[in-house]
């Protein structure tokens, strides 16, 4: 036995979102590796004048997309009266106690526009005492 063969790359955990009952995020822990190819499928070299070498460039956009589909599997219990804690929204007339369905879009949508939903995503998804199995009633699994 060795340490490779007991390491994986990743593995997600359903997490409570702290000020929002009942509003649950499945999140996926990325190991060093993970995270270093996610950088770079984000960033593009471009000569530049004047210079030794290369310059690289992290294309945030994309790093927002790769990051949201890498870290965000799921959620349950985002109530429409929730968004207005996280974002700038117009609810208008709609049914605040709505739940707005999981989609990746949204997902990414809420990591760009909002910077708690991002500083929580990005404080949970390195914290590898999340993911041990303990305090995570139980629902740690491989992604």
């Amino acid at each position: 036995m060795n340490l490779k063969s007991l390491m994986v790359d990743s593995k997600s955990a359903w997490v409570d979102y702290p000020g929002l009952p009942g509003f649950e995020i499945e999140v996926v822990n990325l190991s060093k590796k993970e995270l270093t190819k996610l950088r770079k499928r984000c960033t593009t070299q471009k000569f530049a004048r004047g210079t030794a070498g290369p310059i690289e460039t992290l294309d945030e956009e994309q790093f927002v997309t790769e990051f949201s589909k890498a870290t965000i599997k799921n959620w349950k219990g985002l109530k429409l009266k929730y968004l207005e804690d996280l974002i700038l929204v117009d609810l208008g007339d709609q049914d605040t106690e709505k739940e707005l369905p999981f989609s990746l879009e949204d997902a990414e949508q809420l990591v760009s526009n909002s910077t708690n939903f991002d500083e929580f995503i990005n404080s949970v998804v390195f914290d590898l005492e999340r993911f041990r199995g303990v305090g995570n009633r139980g629902n740690v699994e491989e992604a």
